[in-house]
């Protein structure tokens, strides 16, 4: 059967491999609170699998393929190797199989769906989406990459409206067609890939002409890539609407301006002001996230009064731009960002937040690929704080021959040597935060995945060191 065109009914009995990472969860949770019988595998315990077993998922510890007796579905990400235990067996049992994204597709079917994609805000829109359209009494299903605080990464409704973040990263997006299209910009990212800009941008298009009939796209009229995407898409008959600062968006945005704790600027649909919008987050390019959701929330029929209320409400998310807390007279947070773009993007809103206080970026790079083929641009992007801690490469593959690896990285940075640093380990890390950091500084964790459990570990170790910074 075309995954595609099918819906949640057909996949009968489901085990979801590595079922604690936030994308695997949600969509679990989701088929667990339809009523479908759900089981599940994780390497580590984590704490989403205590909501899943709450929910009714059998979840099972490390990997087995005895996991897939009486199961009709295996859905796997595209983090499990094909030589996965389970994935293997599965295959070999003649059990369906699905990407993740095929899943999620059988699970959007015969809803009103919000795909959002793009190289860098995805989550952060599509919890404001999310967001806006609560506020109109929407009650509608969600899957986010990320935790939508207070309210999980997933959440199944009554309406006929679901949102959910596309990832381009793998070519997974495609496997969706929604009835509104999101992309927030199209930068150089993934290009293992998809080759050049050129082939990213090509994907991007064939996302937007996936659109159901009746539906429409929402893009950006200030990034470049995003105009020209724009241009084609209307080419193929497709309704395009644009959201920024430039003067020919459908949605122009004006008076931007951000502090340490909120974002405002004053909204124009169509030459007619519909007010100001206060996010309550730091940071231009999340005001322009949040344009992106109003434009959307709007198409979709909700009041453009409710949906400004509803990203004046906008919870945040888990892992984008999170204060995880003070310690020792230090704020430490915590952020997804890897590209270079979105790293230099936070640096530069968390600069106003840390004021008059040093600002210290932590970052783990994500990626053999983009670390040695952007690492002038990453280096440049580090540079933007008063210290920088350099670590080893997340999910390195071999050394390559030029050997770009953290220490690389950590050497490039435009900052005296003092001011940077490459740390090996992960107590190493904590050691040069902890010695570096002074009340009234900000710290802010940034990269790969597990540095939200590094945050935690940097506000335990400055809850405990000595005054002088001596533990």
């Amino acid at each position: 059967m075309n995954a595609g065109r099918m819906t949640a009914a057909d996949l009968g009995r489901v085990h979801v491999v590595g079922c604690g990472g936030v994308g695997m969860s949600g969509l679990a949770e989701i088929l667990l609170r339809r009523g479908f019988p759900v089981s599940g595998s994780e390497r580590d315990d984590r704490p989403s699998l205590a909501r899943l077993r709450k929910l009714g998922c059998a979840v099972s510890s490390g990997h087995d393929e005895s996991a897939l007796d009486d199961v009709d579905t295996v859905v796997y990400s595209t983090a499990i190797p094909d030589d996965h235990p389970e994935l293997a067996a599965a295959r070999r049992r003649g059990l369906r199989v699905l990407h993740r994204s095929e899943a999620l597709a059988a699970v959007m079917a015969g809803y009103r769906s919000v795909a959002v994609t793009g190289t860098h805000g995805k989550t952060s829109t599509t919890g404001m989406v999310v967001s806006a359209l609560w506020q109109s009494g929407i009650d509608l299903s969600f899957v986010v990459g990320g935790d939508l605080a207070g309210h999980g990464s997933a959440a199944h409704g009554s309406s006929d409206v679901f949102v959910a973040e596309a990832d381009e990263s793998d070519r997974s997006f495609l496997h969706y067609a929604p009835h509104a299209a999101v992309v927030t910009n199209i930068d150089s990212d993934h290009l293992d890939t998809y080759g050049d800009l050129a082939g990213l941008s090509a994907a991007f298009l064939q996302f937007c002409g996936q659109v159901q009939p009746g539906g429409f796209v929402v893009t950006s009229a200030d990034d470049s890539h995003c105009r020209a995407l724009a241009e084609r898409a209307r080419t193929q008959g497709l309704t395009v609407y644009t959201y920024g600062r430039h003067e020919d968006a459908d949605l122009r945005v004006s008076g931007l301006s951000s502090s340490a704790t909120r974002t405002r600027y004053h909204a124009h649909l169509d030459g007619t002001p519909l007010g100001e919008v206060i996010v309550p987050v730091p940071g231009a390019h999340l005001g322009l996230n949040s344009a992106a959701a109003l434009l959307t929330t709007v198409r979709l029929g909700v009041s453009a009064e409710k949906a400004i209320e509803g990203l004046r409400a906008y919870p945040g998310v888990g892992r984008r731009f999170e204060l995880k807390g003070f310690a020792g007279g230090v704020r430490v947070y915590d952020d997804y960002a890897g590209h270079h773009t979105a790293l230099a993007a936070s640096l530069r809103a968390l600069r106003h937040v840390a004021g008059r206080g040093q600002l210290i970026a932590v970052c783990q790079p994500c990626g053999t690929f983009r670390t040695q083929h952007f690492q002038a641009e990453l280096a440049a992007a580090l540079g933007l704080a008063d210290q920088a801690i350099v670590m080893e490469v997340f999910e390195r593959t071999a050394a390559d021959e030029r050997g770009h690896d953290g220490a690389e990285l950590a050497q490039a940075v435009p900052l005296a040597t003092g001011s940077k640093a490459f740390a090996g380990s992960w107590s190493e890390t904590i050691g040069e935060v902890t010695r570096r950091a002074r009340p009234g500084d900000l710290v802010v964790t940034l990269g790969a995945a597990p540095m939200s459990l590094m945050a935690d570990q940097i506000l335990g170790a400055l809850r405990v060191r000595k005054p002088g910074g001596v533990r």
